[in-house]
């Protein structure tokens, strides 16, 4: 069978820019210049002989024809990528591209990395530390890790670690905080993304909430733990990501032991990709690594 299809190129194209709605932003994320974008849509507009975008000044919208064109284009672009993730004794690639939270990032994955790169030298690991929700595997993703409850429908998933709970700050502080009393003349930190973990420790611990002297808050896990070493107040701190804080002696529990959150590191990934090395050896470390996918 003969298939009457446009340059595969200019599909690629027309998906970024429509999903994106911006030739400019198309041609970041495909390492492009517009200007190459807009003619690849061009190209693929005179091919079917309709218009699939209107474009204006300082902007674009999809035609009636473009907006039923790509959910198709789409599709097929990420069966074709499956596929090819799971051809038999693909030759390795040498590259994988990782997705996790700019904390999980900082505080464990690039402290830890050094020893994926020592047992894989010719793997080239890249991360996107981006607030997203990653679509396999249109988005050129090979692997994500989040902390989430699960399960996670139609994809691989790989329990790496549970998430436990405990208020942390300097050794210093810790000295003066020996039970949730202590809490009241204290000033907690709040992390305003999970503006829960206070109440849910307390209640957890089956102690009443209490109003303390001065509170502070912070939009991102890493900034309420780099306040508690400032010794800025008492903070929530999430293990595994405290761990090495609490060994180098930087942070102190307090009020321990520590309660289990409920949510879990997860890796995560398209079940096409296994069929990949890198993938697989990044899989096969992370559990190596961490104690709950080792038991696993």
């Amino acid at each position: 069978m003969t298939y009457r299809l446009p340059p595969l190129t200019t599909l690629r194209l027309f998906e970024a820019a429509a999903r994106l709605m911006s030739f400019k932003q198309a041609a970041e994320e495909l390492g492009l210049t517009p200007s190459a974008v807009s003619h690849g849509i061009q190209t693929l507009e005179d091919w079917l002989g309709v218009r699939l975008f209107i474009r204006y000044n300082r902007g674009l919208d999809l035609t009636e024809a473009g907006q039923a064109y790509l959910p198709q284009v789409s599709e097929a672009l990420a069966s074709l990528a499956r596929a090819t993730d799971a051809v038999p004794g693909r030759r390795p690639s040498g590259k994988l591209s990782v997705s996790c939270a700019s904390t999980f990032a900082a505080r464990w994955l690039l402290p830890s990395l050094p020893r994926f790169q020592a047992r894989h030298p010719e793997i080239q690991v890249s991360m996107d530390t981006r607030f997203r929700q990653v679509e396999f595997p249109r988005d050129g993703i090979d692997v994500a890790i989040r902390l989430a409850a699960g399960p996670w429908d139609g994809l691989h998933a790989l329990k790496l670690e549970e998430e436990w709970l405990v208020p942390v700050c300097t050794p210093a502080m810790a000295e003066t905080i020996s039970s949730c009393a202590d809490l009241a003349r204290a000033t907690l930190l709040h992390n305003v993304s999970v503006s829960t973990d206070w109440a849910y420790w307390f209640a957890t611990k089956g102690e009443p909430e209490i109003e303390p002297a001065r509170s502070s808050r912070f939009d991102t896990i890493q900034m309420v733990l780099d306040a508690a070493i400032s010794g800025l107040g008492v903070g929530i701190g999430r293990l595994p990501l405290v761990q090495r804080d609490l060994d180098s002696g930087r942070l102190a529990m307090v009020l321990g032991p520590p309660i289990p959150s409920r949510t879990a590191y997860w890796m995560v990934c398209a079940r096409e990709s296994l069929a990949r090395p890198e993938v697989r050896a990044f899989r096969d470390w992370l559990r190596s690594e961490l104690p709950l996918s080792r038991a696993g």
